[in-house]
């Protein structure tokens, strides 16, 4: 199916049955005051505007959908979702839910700081594939920049209106940043099972008799394979083992190269062919880089 694509606040106000928000370009919408749309097929939607959403299922039985990953947390769950990525949901009958969302038009944000930077918050890059799941206090930190910012825009709009609901903006992210980190460290269970899932994924790409024609795997792809965006898995290797993605590759190729060159009669340039090397003077370098020893160095010290 097709997803649906909105393109205004005006336009997501309307679907949900509300009022025209007070401002075109920002609006905050209560969770509790709209009637839930449900569906027993999962619905995917696109927004051309900012959306910053912590959902609580109160009752029910809903899916939502961030990328390729389905969350049941019980507490709450905030999705950064920036303009252009998909969300999907699959909601039965009678589910209620609470919350708030806070949309944000992209023109907001012109001619302001905010407008450029809002791009190097990474959860926003994440947003299609990782949520982030907050404690009550965490949310209870949030929904006063949430409230701060609906009553600015409740209030008579003046020459410092932007700036000020800007700077709650900028706080809320930059809360929202180091919740991100907290989670890194927090969700340790989940963080090591991908932990396992990347060194099987190494083995069994490295262990491929079509590596040859395959290549040596890109970070796109690794984190393709896991279901997980490459800035979210850089992220949970460096917390955990202060390597990122790139370099985990690079340790295992390494270790395979090394394993060849003691074991095995195969020429340096043979090894490089079979590890998905197109030039056996990249590998080379890459196998100095790592040892400080050429492939051949290190045989050598093995005779």
């Amino acid at each position: 199916m097709n997803p649906y694509r909105i393109k205004s606040i005006k336009d997501y106000h309307h679907i949900l049955g509300i009022n025209p928000p007070e401002h075109p370009l920002i609006s905050v919408v209560s969770l509790e005051k709209i009637q839930p749309y449900t569906s027993e097929e999962k619905v995917n939607v696109i927004f051309d505007f900012y959306m910053i959403s912590l959902k609580k299922v109160a009752k029910g039985n809903v899916k939502y959908t961030y990328g390729q990953q389905q969350y049941d947390f019980d507490d709450g769950i905030l999705f950064y979702l920036s303009p252009g990525q998909l969300f999907s949901f699959q909601a039965e009958k009678g589910f209620k839910s609470s919350g708030f969302m806070l949309l944000i038009h992209p023109d907001f944000l012109w001619g302001t700081p905010l407008a450029k930077n809002i791009k190097t918050y990474e959860f926003f890059n994440y947003a299609v594939n990782e949520a982030l799941f907050i404690s009550e206090k965490e949310e209870n930190i949030l929904t006063i920049f949430i409230k701060n910012i609906e009553q600015e825009y409740h209030s008579n709009i003046d020459k410092f209106s932007e700036g000020i609901i800007i700077s709650q903006i900028e706080s809320l992210l930059n809360y929202s940043d180091r919740f991100y980190q907290r989670q890194f460290l927090t969700r340790k269970i989940t963080n090591y099972h991908i932990l396992n899932k990347l060194e099987e994924l190494l083995d069994d790409y490295f262990n491929n008799p079509n590596l040859i024609s395959s290549g040596i795997p890109s970070v796109q792809y690794v984190a393709n394979q896991l279901n997980i965006s490459p800035n979210y898995l850089s992220g949970i290797l460096k917390t955990l083992t202060g390597q990122n993605t790139q370099q985990h590759i690079h340790n295992k190729l390494i270790l395979i190269a090394k394993e060849k060159l003691s074991t095995t009669e195969l020429t340096v340039s043979e090894i490089a062919f079979e590890l998905g090397f197109e030039y056996s003077q990249s590998f080379s370098k890459l196998f100095k880089s790592k040892t400080n020893q050429s492939p051949l160095e290190f045989r050598q010290s093995f005779n």
